[in-house]
C-alpha cells in the first residue's frame, strides 16, 4: 500500500507505543519520493520525545504545527518543503520557499472545535494533490475548518 500512497499524515501521539512507531516509520520509508508526508506534530503533555520528533521530521516534507508547538520545536526543522502554522482565532500561515500565505480565521459561531485541525490538514492536502496553488489550498483549508467548527461532534 505504501508504494502507491500519494499522501500520508501522522502525529506524535500515535508513536507512544514502539510497535506503532516502528510501523509508521516502515510505512513512511516505503512511500514514493513525491508522496506528501505530513507530520501533524501534536505535542501533547509528555506523550512525545525529542527522538520521536526528530525521526518524524526526517521523514516528512510538510510539517503542520500550531503556535504553541512552534515555540517548543524552535529550530529543529530543516528538510521541509512547506511549514503550516495554525494559530486558532489568530489565523494561519503556510510558508514555502517562494510563497508566504496568511489567512484570517473566519468568524463563525463555534459549536465544537474537534476535528478542525484534521479537516484543515485533509482539505489542504487534497487541494495540493489536485494541483491547486498554495494560497488557494490554504484558503480552502481555512474555510473547511471553519465550517467544521460550526458543527457539533
Amino acid at each position: 500500500v505504501a508504494e502507491n500512497t500519494l499522501a500520508v499524515c501522522w502525529g506524535s501521539l500515535a508513536q507512544r507505543n514502539v510497535v506503532s512507531r516502528e510501523t509508521i516509520y516502515k510505512f513512511l520509508d516505503n512511500t514514493p519520493k513525491d508522496c506528501l508526508k505530513i507530520f501533524d506534530i501534536n505535542l501533547r503533555q509528555n506523550f512525545y520525545t525529542k527522538d520521536v520528533i526528530c525521526e518524524s521530521m526526517k521523514r516528512c516534507n510538510i510539517l503542520k504545527i500550531n503556535d504553541e508547538e512552534l515555540i517548543q520545536i524552535g529550530r529543529m526543522f530543516g528538510n521541509l518543503d512547506m511549514l503550516v502554522l495554525t494559530c486558532g482565532v489568530n489565523g494561519s500561515y503556510v510558508f514555502t520557499p517562494g510563497c508566504v500565505s496568511y489567512q484570517e480565521t473566519p468568524r463563525v459561531e463555534v459549536a465544537d472545535t474537534v476535528g478542525a485541525g484534521d479537516s484543515f490538514t485533509g482539505s489542504f492536502c487534497a487541494a495540493i494533490l489536485s494541483g491547486r496553488p498554495v494560497k488557494e489550498a490554504h484558503k480552502l483549508a481555512v474555510e473547511v475548518s471553519a465550517y467544521v467548527c460550526t458543527q457539533n461532534g
